[in-house]
Parts: structure tokens; C-alpha cells; sequence
């Protein structure tokens, strides 16, 4: 299984990942909307023999199974206050 991995404009740190070069057809079209002319990022083959830095293999095959895509979101921001008052306490 490959799937295709494109970069929003909108938004940064996102991705979408389909099973068809430029398929968006089993995409919701609001999600599409708010992502932007989805950029070529890579070709990617679901096989295990690459890992995905930010999203779980199985999670994605299993996305792109059930409803045609997978979205992988950018992390959340860091709270650097709540951290430095967890630490704070600490001592």
C-alpha cells in the first residue's frame, strides 16, 4: 500500500496523506477548504519499512481504509509557564 502526502498552504505543519495522487475525492470539502492547495510533499509506501516521524503507521493504513484520508496535525504549542511552574513546585 502507498498512500501520497501533500502540505497545506493554509496551515502550517500540516499534512494530508491520500491513497491516489491528486484524489480528494473522499475528502470532506470544508476539510479542504480550510487546508488550501494541497503542495506535493512525497510518495510514501505504507510497508513498514520506513517510519513516519509524526504519525503512527497503523493509524494512517487504517485511515486511509475507512474514510480515504488521514490528517496529521501540528503539535501542540508548548505552555513553557505551566512547565516552569510544575518544576517551580518541584523544588
Amino acid at each position: 500500500m502507498f498512500c501520497v502526502i501533500y502540505r497545506s498552504t493554509r496551515r502550517e505543519q500540516t499534512y494530508l496523506y491520500v491513497e491516489k495522487r491528486d484524489d480528494f475525492s473522499r475528502v470532506p470539502a470544508e476539510l479542504m477548504a480550510g487546508f488550501g492547495k494541497p503542495q506535493l510533499a512525497m510518495l510514501l509506501p505504507l510497508d513498514g519499512r520506513k517510519q513516519l516521524v509524526s504519525a503512527d503507521l497503523e493509524k494512517v493504513k487504517q485511515a486511509l481504509t475507512e474514510q480515504g484520508y488521514y490528517l496529521q496535525l501540528p503539535p501542540p504549542p508548548e505552555n513553557l509557564l505551566k512547565q516552569h511552574l510544575a518544576e517551580s513546585d518541584k523544588k
